[in-house]
């Protein structure tokens, strides 16, 4: 497995920085109301972050489509997770109006 290591120096020492690991999935909706938002926020949000995900941020990226920005400490923890995150995706599509369109992920090597 390969882990994304950044090397900088810090008051005169080497100190490594292992950057963490994010998955993106798109989604597309037939409706957009603020109950799904609400959903999202109590339920889908906690269930991601309950499995493993160090942050989860949840991006409107149109009037009918969002993108779940999710960050693992890294590649190791995000792919433990991708079996529950499989059924929470599916239990949201079968839940609210939507489905997902694609998923990315790949290593941080830069974050502020």
């Amino acid at each position: 497995m390969l882990t994304f290591v950044i090397r900088s120096f810090c008051a005169g020492h080497m100190k490594e920085k292992i950057m963490s690991y994010c998955t993106m999935s798109h989604w597309d909706c037939t409706e957009w109301t603020d109950e799904m938002e609400a959903m999202a926020k109590d339920k889908y949000v906690p269930l991601i972050m309950a499995v493993g995900a160090s942050s989860v941020k949840m991006l409107r990226t149109g009037d009918l489509s969002f993108v779940v920005l999710s960050e693992y400490a890294d590649k190791a923890a995000a792919d433990a997770a991708q079996a529950k995150i499989a059924e929470i995706r599916a239990g949201a599509a079968d839940e609210m109006p939507m489905k997902m369109a694609s998923v990315t992920a790949g290593a941080v090597f830069a974050s502020s």
